[in-house]
């Protein structure tokens, strides 16, 4: 049995079908949609089904998460946010995949881990965050034993990290937006920053600061993510001073600049192109000059579709 808090109330979910009762009002994100994901499909996309589109031993994760063997990562169909740049938009936003039950998830974490994945990681996990903790639960039932990894684009309730303590290891979230103006413009994700900060400081009090083992693996702890857009300078700024002045700088940060203008982005012509090498150098000195010492950095040569997954069903 599952015990744990949803929306102030607190549940006992013994079976699949308790389960379909929470999404037959779906809170799950700050969307608050209420859809009855029974009958329809969400804005994200996602009914009461889990849908996924490929499950594979990544390589290009930071590496303290992809390590040597690499991360057994696992991709799901539909998203909370609307980005007008998703490189991912064929599973984000098109919701291609396959559908899968809670016990073949179960499976495939199995799997992963028997191929020598360092980890299992959860891409795109909020709105199955209730099958997860089903199938996280079966799998170790059955002998799973590696961290879970919960990484998300950070546009989450406090009651679904909640609900998450004892499922998830390691967080890894995006920090996309300071400004609510870009969030709602690119992404369609009004209050942005007040719930994916809000989120971040949950996520620390559950599970802290990074941990990592002999090889530099981690095994606990949060890890945060943030992509520099063109034309955004300032708004990357602000949240490093956030995370500086409110989660300390012993707070381990990802500085992605694989930025390459997909999907809908050329509809907007302030983002339609990569970063300048003279961005990148910026950013990378604003980091070290405010303070913030911990974290990776991207080759400024990732920003290219060559690390666009193909969802091709593989490990599905």
């Amino acid at each position: 049995m599952l015990r744990f808090l949803y929306n102030n109330i607190i549940l006992n979910i013994t079976n699949y079908g308790d389960e379909m009762k929470v999404l037959q009002s779906c809170k799950i994100c700050p969307i608050h949609c209420g859809t009855d994901r029974t009958q329809q499909k969400g804005p994200c996309g996602a009914s009461n089904k889990l849908i996924a589109a490929k499950a594979f031993l990544h390589q290009w994760e930071e590496p303290c998460i992809s390590g040597k063997a690499g991360s057994g990562t696992i991709f799901f169909s539909g998203c909370n946010l609307h980005c007008v740049f998703c490189q991912n938009h064929d599973i984000s936003q098109e919701c291609n995949g396959k559908e899968i039950s809670i016990e073949r998830l179960a499976e495939i974490m199995l799997e992963l881990q028997a191929q020598g994945a360092e980890n299992v990681n959860f891409v795109t996990p909020t709105p199955y965050a209730l099958h997860i903790i089903e199938a996280a639960a079966l799998a170790r039932r059955n002998g799973f034993s590696l961290p879970i990894i919960y990484n998300t684009n950070g546009y989450e309730s406090l009651e679904t990290i909640e609900m998450l303590k004892g499922t998830v290891d390691v967080y890894l979230p995006d920090i996309k937006y300071f400004n609510d103006r870009y969030a709602v413009k690119y992404s369609k994700a009004p209050n942005y920053f007040d719930h994916a900060s809000k989120a971040i400081k949950a996520m620390i009090d559950q599970v802290g600061y990074p941990i990592f083992d002999d090889s530099g693996l981690m095994k606990k702890g949060v890890l945060i993510r943030h992509m520099i857009m063109p034309e955004l300078l300032e708004d990357t700024k602000n949240i490093l001073r956030w995370i500086k002045t409110t989660l300390g700088e012993q707070t381990y940060v990802s500085l992605m600049c694989q930025y390459t203008p997909m999907y809908k982005a050329n509809s907007y012509e302030e983002i339609n192109r990569k970063l300048d090498d003279w961005e990148y150098e910026y950013i990378i000195d604003f980091f070290f000059k405010l303070g913030l010492e911990n974290g990776f950095v991207q080759d400024y040569s990732s920003a290219t579709t060559d690390y666009v997954p193909n969802f091709d069903l593989r490990g599905i």
